[in-house]
């Protein structure tokens, strides 16, 4: 019998900030109830912030004695022992944390604990999820069954989870690295450049995420292309691209290249090259989901919850401009079942905390 209140220790560890959390679970229910952020830059291994994280929620009152603790790492998990974080010089090592905790301890890969959270998020919660309407205006519920979560941030998570009633399988995939989707003459031209400075056929990543953009605008506004049909085919005003290059462009080409992705996207209400390339980035991420959605055949819907598309609501939303371009497919049944997918948009990206505690929860409960 399990008991009916616990307490975990939860972390969320990335190449830029390492988040810990005490969370407390009464029955199905989770809480993260404190929570610090650490430098992960600044740190040499996990075990000093943890034990800094611990004397503060014990002069906050909470309990000592740990139940679990499930941390969650930018990088592969080695044989459930290890995660060698892909952005930072250390590594996250299971049994020092059990040393540490005099509990046990699981490690899960970060986009894992993002599929844990999403599966806990109510779609009737306006504050925590967007529904992005169909082009027919209908708004499909979701279910339970597979769930498929897209996150575009700095890269492009992918993840499934299987979900029944309280009961959450999360599974792990490296589907950010799949084919990119073309589908017009612009983005077959895009993937060529890409494939040739990547020296193989271009993965999705590469464009539906934050260094996407990023890649996305260099080609526009470097490569030669017939603007007057990309200005048509795109709802750009006609001979806008024809002008060449504009100030706001040219401003964003000269500075820091981890700078462009959010002046790019302030920009595309009124500049035509930040227009084009989110644009293009919109529709390259529509169909990478629609394909994903083909194969999976999600009846708890498709989720989007990376950092760009909550950053990028009102962009997403504004004329279908997503949802045209998930809807197509050159199958009639595939687009019928398109058009009756769920679609749901977190508005927090900042819950892999939540995630990490509902991992922990779920592996006490069921041992999964």
């Amino acid at each position: 019998m399990i008991q009916d209140t616990r307490y975990f220790l939860v972390g969320d560890i990335g190449g830029t900030n390492t988040n810990l959390g005490i969370a407390r679970c009464s029955g199905s229910k989770v809480e993260v109830l404190h929570k610090a952020s650490y430098s992960t830059q600044q740190e040499r291994s996990l075990s000093d912030p943890v034990r800094r994280f611990l004397r503060s929620a014990r002069d906050a009152g909470l309990p000592e004695a740990l139940d679990y603790c499930c941390v969650s790492g930018a990088g592969p998990v080695e044989e459930g022992r290890r995660i060698q974080l892909t952005n930072a010089p250390w590594s996250i090592e299971r049994d020092e944390l059990v040393d540490i905790l005099q509990c046990p301890v699981s490690l899960i890969n970060d986009f894992t604990a993002l599929g844990y959270a999403v599966g806990t998020v109510d779609w009737r919660d306006a504050r925590a999820v967007a529904r992005l309407p169909h082009t027919d205006g209908s708004l499909p519920e979701p279910r339970d069954g597979m769930m498929l979560i897209l996150g575009a941030g700095t890269g492009l998570g992918v993840g499934f989870v299987d979900r029944h009633q309280t009961r959450l399988t999360a599974y792990p995939s490296e589907g950010g690295h799949s084919e990119l989707p073309v589908f017009d003459d612009l983005s077959r031209s895009f993937h060529a450049w890409l494939s040739s400075i990547a020296g193989y056929p271009a993965g999705a990543e590469l464009a539906i995420s934050g260094q996407g953009i990023a890649n996305i605008f260099e080609f526009v506004c470097t490569q030669t292309f017939d603007q007057s049909r990309i200005e048509a085919e795109y709802g750009l005003a006609s001979g806008s691209l024809s002008q060449g290059i504009t100030p706001l462009a040219a401003g964003i080409l000269a500075s820091p290249r981890q700078e462009w992705p959010p002046a790019i996207a302030s920009g595309s209400a009124a500049d035509p090259w930040c227009r084009l390339a989110m644009e293009l980035f919109t529709r390259l991420y529509a169909q990478k989901a629609a394909n994903l959605t083909a194969i999976f055949l999600p009846e708890g819907g498709v989720w989007l919850a990376g950092g760009i598309s909550s950053r990028n609501e009102a962009w997403l939303l504004e004329d279908c401009r997503f949802m045209r371009w998930f809807e197509r497919n050159y199958a009639p049944h595939i687009r019928t079942f398109l058009a009756k997918t769920p679609v749901c948009l977190v508005r927090d990206y900042h819950i892999s905390l939540r995630g990490a505690a509902e991992a922990a929860r779920q592996h006490l409960e069921y041992g999964a």
